[in-house]
């Protein structure tokens, strides 16, 4: 028996990628929207066993749509797919029974296995975030302290603002070729993935271990 599925994001180009995509992998696709009350009127009608929702979408955000399955005990899973990876949408994701969470950016990679982990009723949230929050849990402001030295530590506050390469050496006046070769070592000292954005994401999500 297919696994039936309903998808809601409000750009047409992604929504049609993804539905496309998860169709050829066999899921079956009962409903697709382009905001949230709709997605969450299709979930009401049909029932699907997971509903993929972007999270920022018109009327409903795909939070919200979360809360209302959850509210009405809808048996539907909740996979959402997003740009942001603020701590405060994560911890609404847990709190509203999301069971995945991934980053647009890797959304055509990991959805296929994230609704497998779904199915089996496994949380699953995009690798990337996974390392963020296990970090998250697995050092103290102390730790942190004594991992990293008083420049490196800087280098990660002024990341946690959204600071550039370029705004973080003026700020200390370094080369970028120095900022770069800090942010290689504060990486591995974390044991985070080599990502581009990765010390980034780990920076806004344990930003109260940074505040002096």
């Amino acid at each position: 028996m297919k696994t039936t599925i309903v998808i809601a994001d409000d750009h047409p180009l992604m929504l049609r990628g993804l539905s496309d995509f998860i169709a050829s992998k066999g899921y079956e696709i009962l409903g697709k929207a382009e905001d949230g009350r709709a997605a969450y009127a299709l979930i009401v009608k049909h029932k699907p066993d997971i509903a993929i929702l972007d999270i920022r979408m018109p009327y409903m955000t795909g939070l919200d749509v979360a809360e209302a399955c959850k509210k009405y005990n809808l048996n539907t899973k909740v996979i959402l797919i997003t740009f942001d990876n603020e701590e405060e949408l994560f911890d609404k994701a847990k709190e509203f029974n999301v069971y995945g969470y991934i980053l647009k950016e890797f959304a055509i990679e990991e959805i296929e296995n994230c609704i497998e982990h779904v199915k089996k009723g496994e949380a699953y949230f995009s690798e990337e975030i996974a390392s963020y929050l296990n970090s998250k849990l697995k050092y103290s402001k102390s730790h942190i302290t004594d991992l990293l030295t008083r420049t490196e530590l800087k280098i990660v506050q002024l990341l946690s603002e959204n600071k550039t390469n370029q705004e973080i050496s003026e700020t200390l006046q370094s080369s970028i070729r120095t900022i770069e070769k800090h942010r290689s070592n504060i990486t591995k000292k974390l044991k985070l993935q080599k990502s581009h954005n990765a010390l980034m994401l780990w920076a806004n999500l344990n930003k109260e271990l940074l505040q002096n």
